[in-house]
């Protein structure tokens, strides 16, 4: 796996990032369960490399991920040289309450569940669920991560959501090094291609979350007939029927293409790919090194751009 700079920080990061929402057990979206014995041996197969990037959230399984994380982490003696574990802030689970003193809580439990002293990188998560003249008003959480960074306990900030519209705001205040975009840049759906571009002229590390879109671009439309867990239009389906043809043709995975079209894009920092049992790791390498002849980008090129203007609402 190759690694880059990410953007304009110290931080040097694999292509590819271990996402661990289901790491920590999250049956009601993901349709399985996730024990700690396996969740745990799978970050320590990440600690064998390729990967040097992890991805949480204070939220994900109620904390499970992070507590799992950090289990991982004591077991091996602390975070191998050269890892960056990434986390974000989040609401207190059923609320909207994205308040200061919310976001230093935040904090404060991420890293006593990893049992680390300070943070590489934090984002704001989600950050529609409030509006944006909330996020940025004095004493609110922008203030609160912005203070924290300040005092060492962050080294890095950054802004993970959905609407690229909101993200573009907040990238403005110039307060982020880092943006996570999720379901809006795959071979389905390209409406983050400003966010992209705004985020390469900033110095801003760009990180592709969902490069498979909840499943539909590695299983196919017909057994995932929906985009980020939701149904989506039957031309999208179609769409994603012919894809599936050409990989097909080329005898290449469906998967190894969606997970590429990410990796090959130069303003794409990392990819974050859901791990949550050891053999994902090596799964993950061989669709980012599958060979992909050049005939098979010429032929699905021009169908993945019709979904420059989204499918998401």
């Amino acid at each position: 796996m190759t690694t880059k700079q990410f953007g304009r920080t110290s931080l040097t990061v694999s292509d590819v990032c271990v996402g661990t929402s289901a790491l920590g057990s999250f049956p009601a979206q993901y349709g399985y369960e996730v024990d700690t014995e396996t969740a745990v041996a799978t970050i320590r197969r990440v600690f064998e490399g390729p990967f040097t990037f992890i991805d949480t959230s204070n939220e994900y399984g109620g904390g499970e991920s992070e507590k799992r994380i950090g289990q991982a982490i004591r077991e091996n003696g602390g975070v191998p040289e050269g890892v960056v574990v990434a986390t974000k802030v989040d609401p207190i689970p059923g609320t909207t309450d994205f308040s200061g003193d919310r976001v230093r809580r935040s904090v404060e439990e991420s890293l006593e569940r990893l049992g680390l002293d300070t943070l590489p990188l934090v984002y704001l998560h989600d950050p529609e669920k409030i509006s944006f003249e909330e996020g940025v008003a004095p004493g609110g959480p922008l203030d609160a991560l912005i203070a924290l960074r300040d005092q060492g306990v962050i080294d890095y900030l950054g802004v993970a959501g959905g609407p690229i519209d909101l993200e573009l705001q907040y990238l403005a205040t110039e307060a982020f090094d880092a943006v996570i975009s999720h379901n809006r840049f795959t071979l389905v759906d390209q409406s983050a291609e400003p966010l992209l571009d705004d985020a390469q002229a900033r110095g801003v590390a760009f990180v592709n979350a969902a490069p498979f879109g909840g499943g539909m671009l590695v299983k196919g439309p017909d057994a995932v007939p929906t985009y980020c867990y939701a149904p989506v239009a039957d031309e999208v389906l179609e769409r994603v029927r012919r894809m599936e043809a050409l990989c097909a043709e080329h005898g290449v995975p469906l998967a190894a293409a969606a997970l590429q079209f990410s990796l090959r894009d130069p303003r794409v920092t990392s990819t974050i790919v859901g791990m949550s049992e050891p053999k994902r790791v090596a799964q993950t390498v061989e669709l980012a090194e599958f060979e992909i002849p050049d005939a098979l980008w010429d032929a699905l090129l021009p169908i993945a751009r019709l979904g420059r203007a989204g499918v998401l609402a």
